[in-house]
């Protein structure tokens, strides 16, 4: 059954079998393990609901989401996973496994994590406000939130790696030029077009999107599965060296770092 809240995620379903989940983080919409599940159980619910058949995954307030919480407290939703698994990643994979199709609509910054969490939808709608980045070697550690397989086919191998590795931020006209965003639109109109798109999906025979879905995705979730392995070991590494710190005390100093390879 799908419940009217999930932790800070609101829902309402709209006629033409469309629910709306409302991140209520505002107004930078930090994500944690707390959030990633809420999500995760919703999308699950969702499936089991045959008078579902779209989802769209929105934020309230400025941002559609600013990255990671980097000063959330553990909670019992932090344990690793059975099989020592992050359970940050081992949710995320939950939602990649979710049967039922997803348009963000993301209005302005999605960084770090966030721009995963917007590329882990099936579509994109933002406006000029958008701001995308992959900002994590500017950081000093390794891109997370599964882009590793999120990520080029939206915008292909190389582009890919350019943003992985530059960490540039780039606009809303960039980001729909490239392919990161599927519309584009005024600010105002983000979320009415996400939900248009939405019910145009939704308006398609139901068993034919869903088995159209699945051909596509192919073995989507396995290989996510073992990318955000790899990237979980990554970042844990590299937070152990001087340039990560370097990394976090440059980025809140609002400098470039000074990094030394150590």
């Amino acid at each position: 059954m799908v419940e009217k809240r999930y932790g800070d995620v609101a829902v309402e379903t709209l006629d033409g079998h469309v629910l709306v989940a409302e991140i209520q983080r505002a107004p930078n919409n930090f994500f944690d393990v707390d959030l990633i599940d809420s999500l995760s159980q919703l999308y699950e619910a969702v499936d089991a609901d045959p008078d579902l058949r779209t989802i769209v995954l929105c934020s309230e307030g400025r941002h559609f989401c600013a990255g990671a919480n980097l000063t959330a407290r553990a909670s019992s939703s932090d344990q690793a996973a059975p099989d020592g698994r992050s359970p940050l990643y081992t949710r995320a994979t939950r939602m990649i496994a979710a049967k039922t199709p997803v348009v963000a609509a993301v209005q302005g910054a999605a960084v770090g994590g966030g721009l995963g969490l917007a590329c882990s939808a099936d579509f994109r709608v933002g406006c000029s406000e958008t701001r995308m980045t992959a900002n994590f070697a500017q950081l000093g550690f390794h891109h997370g939130f599964g882009l590793t397989v999120l990520l080029p086919p939206l915008v292909g191998q190389q582009r890919a790696l350019e943003l992985l590795l530059t960490g540039k931020r780039i606009d809303g006209e960039e980001a729909h030029r490239i392919g990161l965003l599927d519309r584009f639109v005024a600010l105002e109109d983000v979320r009415t077009e996400a939900i248009a798109f939405a019910r145009e999906i939704a308006s398609s025979a139901p068993l034919a999107v869903a088995s159209i879905r699945e051909t596509m995705r192919g073995d989507l979730a396995d290989r996510y599965r073992a990318a955000t392995d790899r990237e979980n070991d990554e970042q844990a590494r590299l937070r152990q060296t001087d340039d990560y710190r370097e990394g976090v005390k440059a980025y809140g100093e609002r400098r470039p770092g000074d990094f030394k390879a150590r």
